[in-house]
């Protein structure tokens, strides 16, 4: 079954959160990490500090030979798991299935979203930029090894001092032909002493170990040759694992215009509501509180919320809530940036009231047969009438 796996992977994170606290940091050679005289590394660097040749996991003392004039800053990682969680509210917002690796990096299986891989990676990417101050790279494939590697090509292709901001998208078929070119030891798991090995046999690309007999690989190499192999054609069949327990699905749009005209704005808001239903049903969740969130064109943004008496995940209820909350704090002709449909309070489904109840029963019936056909068709096969 083919995916599409979004891998995230936050530029010169630690620098960036620094330079969110402090702006006169921007443009800087700065570096964050221990003190000179303690033996300290570089954590992370600025991009303006890496044209000297400072890299992170170097010796401070060292950083300092190379940029005499660089500016070291101690670690302040209360505050880099504070920016780390707010990207990740971030990627749940896309989806649930989200395995975070690092403080700053993070696999998605976006395959189940209707949106273009392409289109849902720059609205990420602005997202977090816009309201985190946060520069990201993406890279985009059919597996996790794919999607990591793309990334590290894109922010490799950047150039000049500023954050690359890269989008590298493998597509399906050519994973091959992608990894072909590039260096051995961009492969997972090829290190120093097993690229030394490899340029021993003559192996100097990727392409060079896919030419290379499966067999050979593993009579060199043991059982990483078999990986090797495999991983070297762009193979790679390891899901997206998340333990993360599910508080909240929340579905939102950045228009990329300013949107004024109250029917736009409303459909939108039935829309975000019928994809946050369709992935509550999936997942066999139910919520008490609807939550609104809206971003006005000067970035100002508002959340609003209403907790009803039972929980639901129809949307048609969550729909109406959410228009109630939006008439409540929006003017006709207001002009919006970004809007969001949220359900938090989650838990099992609860269907005590079905007696007592039986148009809410009939909805849910109904949605449940809706939810099954836009499943097997899509979910443009079918919307609802005027």
């Amino acid at each position: 079954m083919s995916r599409t796996i979004l891998h995230l992977d936050l530029d010169a994170f630690f620098c960036a959160v620094e330079e969110n606290k402090n702006p006169a940091l921007r443009n800087k050679a700065f570096a964050v990490g221990g003190k000179p005289n303690e033996r300290g590394v570089v954590a992370s660097c600025s991009y303006a500090a890496r044209k000297f040749g400072v890299r992170s996991a170097m010796p401070i003392s060292r950083a300092l030979r190379l940029c005499p004039g660089l500016i070291i800053i101690s670690s302040r990682h209360a505050q880099y798991s504070e920016a780390s969680k707010s990207v990740m509210e971030h990627l749940y917002i896309l989806t649930s299935w989200v395995e975070k690796i690092s403080i700053d990096e993070a696999f998605l299986d976006i395959s189940e979203l209707t949106e273009s891989p392409e289109r849902i990676a720059l609205g990420l990417q602005a997202g977090i930029r816009d309201e985190l101050g946060l520069p990201s790279s993406i890279g985009i494939a059919s597996n996790k090894l794919m999607a990591k590697i793309a990334t590290e090509v894109g922010k490799k292709g950047a150039k000049g001092d500023k954050p690359p901001f890269a989008l590298t998208i493998v597509p399906q078929g050519k994973e091959a032909q992608f990894l072909a070119p590039l260096p051995a030891e961009m492969l997972w798991g090829v290190g120093p002493k097993t690229g030394a090995r490899l340029k021993g046999l003559g192996i100097g690309t990727i392409g060079d170990i896919a030419s290379w007999p499966e067999e050979e690989l593993i009579r060199q190499f043991g059982e990483y040759g078999r990986d090797m192999a495999k991983h070297a054609q762009g193979r790679d069949d390891r899901p997206v694992v998340t333990e993360h327990e599910i508080k909240s699905i929340s579905q939102e749009v950045t228009f990329s215009s300013d949107i004024r005209d109250d029917k736009s704005i409303n459909k939108s808001l039935v829309d975000l509501s019928a994809q946050v239903g369709r992935r509550l049903r999936k997942k066999s969740l139910a919520g008490t509180t609807i939550k609104l969130k809206i971003r006005w064109p000067d970035f100002k943004t508002l959340t609003r919320q209403t907790t009803l008496p039972n929980p639901t995940n129809q949307e048609k209820e969550i729909k109406e809530t959410a228009l109630k909350l939006l008439k409540k704090i929006r003017k006709s002709g207001q002009a919006v940036r970004l809007i969001g449909v949220g359900v938090t309070g989650l838990g099992k489904p609860i269907r005590q009231l079905e007696l007592w109840q039986p148009e809410s029963e009939k909805e849910r019936k109904l949605q449940e047969v809706l939810n099954e056909l836009k499943d097997k068709f899509g979910v443009n096969a079918i919307k609802q009438g005027n």
